[in-house]
């Protein structure tokens, strides 16, 4: 029965790590492949949405290039919108704005990459083709390469002409890459056909920086912050990592309590057989490491138990649209965690019997 409710807790474990991680893939996976190590944002902007709170110029790119330590700088535009495909259908986008060339542009595994920056004219809008290159979820969604995304309310038209190697979201929303100038119209609110203001041509939401060992206060008017700080930018990030967090460390607090009321009813239950041990010349380490072998074999047992069906669901599991992701490490983590609370609450359990009085648990019958 025990090994049963600890395989239940393994099967547990191992899917609420899938979880978390398909989690964490599905806001921030983008960021995740930009392989990035730290990002910028505008001076005094607040960690919730600040990717798109945030607006910075563009020369601060070329401030942050200059820092000791700075392998690369990229700017980055970051906007939410609402789009509708050619037949209608409604799409939801995450526009990342990017130069092209840049370590932001994503190399596509199917079509062709965004365009070049043509030259602009003052008062007229960028001549730059409308062209991106979307994730490859995107496809689930009936898209295809030519396919016309038509921006809600400015009527700004993006042609599709590639789609990504693999899952690139933020905030759960699928992403397409376009020309930074084509975004900086997009985010300033110019309608299709129509110039931006002057001033927005020279903005940017963020910088995205890579390097090591760099002074994330080198450049005045910015405020950089490490990736793993940075995710918890994205919208509903950490509330998710949090709440996924939790129930692990409960589930760990009942595999403890679990595992130690078994073994403490188990070594009550053969109190007699203990004693008869002791009378005998048994010694406490003897009765101990007897005790405690079983509850290791019992909980490895249970656990690759538990974690083998769990991985066979996880193969499942990734088909579906729940935003699941299998990854060694968390599972590992999980595993090994389980185990040692499992070890603990037993530890604590077998402890009565180095308390165990032969005399007493013999008793007058024996």
């Amino acid at each position: 029965m025990v090994g049963g409710v600890l395989a239940l807790m393994s099967i547990l474990i191992v899917i609420i790590s899938g979880l978390s991680a398909g989690l964490v893939n599905d806001g921030v996976s983008s960021l995740k492949a930009a392989g990035a190590q730290a990002v910028a944002f505008e001076e005094g902007t607040k960690s919730d949405s600040a990717f798109t709170r945030s607006v910075l110029d563009l020369s601060a790119t070329e401030k942050w290039k200059e820092v000791a330590g700075v392998e690369d700088a990229a700017p980055l535009g970051l906007s939410i919108v609402n789009a509708k495909n050619s037949d209608g259908t409604p799409v939801d986008l995450t526009l990342f704005g990017v130069q092209p060339g840049s370590f932001l542009d994503p190399a596509p595994a199917e079509g062709e990459s965004i365009p070049a920056l043509a030259a602009r004219t003052d008062g007229q809008p960028t001549p730059t083709a409308h062209e991106v290159v979307v994730s490859e979820t995107l496809k689930e969604e009936g898209l295809k390469l030519g396919d016309t995304l038509t921006l809600d309310r400015l009527g700004t038209t993006l042609t599709v002409v590639g789609f990504t190697d693999n899952q690139r979201t933020f905030g759960h929303v699928d992403v397409a890459y376009l020309p930074i100038d084509v975004w900086q119209e997009v985010h300033a609110g110019a309608r299709a056909g129509e110039a931006a203001r002057p001033e927005a041509y020279s903005e940017a939401s963020v910088v995205v920086i890579r390097g090591k060992n760099f002074d994330l206060s080198a450049v005045p008017g910015t405020d950089a912050r490490p990736m793993k700080t940075a995710y918890e930018s994205s919208p509903g990030y950490l509330a998710e990592s949090m709440t996924m967090s939790l129930i692990q460390w409960f589930l760990y607090a009942i595999a403890a309590l679990v595992t130690g009321a078994f073994f403490l009813v188990w070594t009550i239950q053969r109190a007699g057989d203990i004693a008869v041990m002791r009378a005998m010349g048994a010694t406490k380490g003897f009765l101990l490491r007897d005790s405690l072998g079983q509850a290791f074999m019992i909980l490895v047992a249970s656990i690759l138990v538990g974690v083998a069906i769990a991985l066979a669901m996880a193969s499942w599991l990734e088909t579906t649209a729940m935003p699941f992701a299998i990854e060694a490490g968390p599972v590992a983590t999980g595993t090994a965690l389980l185990f040692v609370f499992g070890m603990i609450g037993a530890a604590v359990a077998v402890l009565q019997v180095t308390r165990t009085d032969p005399l007493s648990a013999l008793g007058e019958n024996r």
